[in-house]
């Protein structure tokens, strides 16, 4: 696909198997949509060999990064973005709580037990491996450069929906 006379390029319908000459025309909801699906397939798949679930290792990051020990209700609204609805979350501590991986205390605020600690280092050691096989032939300059293309792109999109 050509330039057109404006110097934009055309939009061309998705196409998985666009050669390198057709990629500046493809759209990238679609190239970010199927990365997405795939990476967090091949994340939750890994996971699952485990008996562990994504949101499971979000929630355990979470309470192990918090200053001091987060509420159930903090956890969850940190987490919602990457949530599948409001009672995910919420769930998932439930989860870590029978599974003795999370405690409370007296003021319900969650902490990590030391069985919550070793699998989050587990997990943590299993996403650090997933993640060099999701990267490699990609150099860190690379990526970054991926990102501030993304970065840019929603930032347009944010300006423009910011005008209508």
């Amino acid at each position: 696909m050509k330039p057109l006379s404006s110097g934009i390029t055309d939009q061309a319908p998705a196409n998985p198997a666009a050669t390198d000459d057709m990629l500046a025309s493809q759209p990238i909801g679609y190239w970010c949509g199927l990365t997405h699906a795939t990476v967090t397939r091949h994340l939750r798949n890994a996971m699952a060999k485990i008996d562990v679930t994504q949101p499971q290792y979000w929630v355990l990051n979470c309470v192990n990064e918090w200053p001091t020990a987060p509420s159930c209700e903090e956890v969850a609204t940190q987490l919602m973005p990457l949530a599948g609805g409001p009672h995910e979350i919420p769930r998932v501590i439930d989860q870590l709580l029978h599974r003795d991986w999370l405690r409370t205390d007296g003021e319900q605020r969650l902490h990590l037990t030391d069985a919550g600690e070793a699998a989050r280092t587990r997990l943590r050691n299993l996403a650090t491996e997933l993640r060099a096989v999701v990267h490699e032939g990609i150099s860190d300059e690379e990526y970054v450069a991926a990102l501030r293309v993304l970065r840019t792109m929603i930032a347009n999109v944010d300006r423009d929906e910011g005008s209508i």
